[in-house]
């Protein structure tokens, strides 16, 4: 990911709330069917190595993570918010005229590579960990072991497991560091009046980051 120097984004724990906020990642890699991309929830455990590892599975009918077991590198691109910036919020377009259109985001790109597992023992833990993760804070969360147990291990002898341990992270804040403190405040209300969440929801960042 290009990411020039204001845009980056290098605290640890910062990285990891984004991933942990962003639920579900885009997941590429490179084998012998070509470029393969999945959407995945991961799981992050933060405390495991230099930068963390991620924890996911695929459908076995998902030919994509033998790419994985055969020790290809691994990008799981995790997204914030974002949102199209129009020149129109530059108090600076009416001095000069001299904007452009733009889209500010965030994003966390985690590079490895994986070691793929089907035990089953070690799935049930897995899977089980995901859904305690986006269970909790429910009323009444639902849990694996709320299944029949012949259901769960039909279920777990069609997924396929991996571990990414992290071996670098890139991220990129893009909030309009760039332009002046006028024209930040001009794009922080366009996008606070906008009717689209995702939009107001960049606004907050900007306001909670910058």
């Amino acid at each position: 990911m290009h990411t020039p120097a204001i845009f980056r984004q290098h605290d640890l724990p910062t990285l990891h709330q984004q991933m942990a906020a962003s639920g579900l990642a885009t997941v590429l890699s490179q084998g012998a069917n070509g470029l393969q991309a999945s959407h995945l929830p991961l799981l992050l455990a933060p405390e495991e190595g230099e930068f963390g590892t991620l924890y996911g599975h695929f459908a076995r009918a998902n030919p994509q993570w033998r790419d994985l077991e055969g020790g290809g590198e691994v990008l799981a691109v995790f997204q914030g918010p974002d949102a199209y910036v129009s020149p129109g919020w530059y108090p600076s377009k009416a001095e000069h005229g001299k904007a452009v259109p733009t889209w500010n985001y965030i994003a966390v790109h985690a590079h490895g590579r994986a070691e793929v597992f089907d035990d089953a023992e070690r799935l049930l833990q897995l899977v089980s960990r995901l859904s305690e993760h986006h269970e909790a804070g429910r009323a009444q969360p639902w849990a694996v072991s709320d299944a029949p147990r012949d259901y769960i291990d039909a279920m777990l002898r069609a997924i396929v497991g991996f571990a990414l341990p992290i071996q670098r992270l890139d991220g990129q804040w893009k909030l309009s560091q760039n332009r002046n403190q006028a024209d930040r405040q001009g794009v922080h209300q366009g996008l606070t009046g906008s009717d689209a969440h995702r939009d107001r929801a960049l606004a907050a960042r900007m306001g909670n980051d910058h």
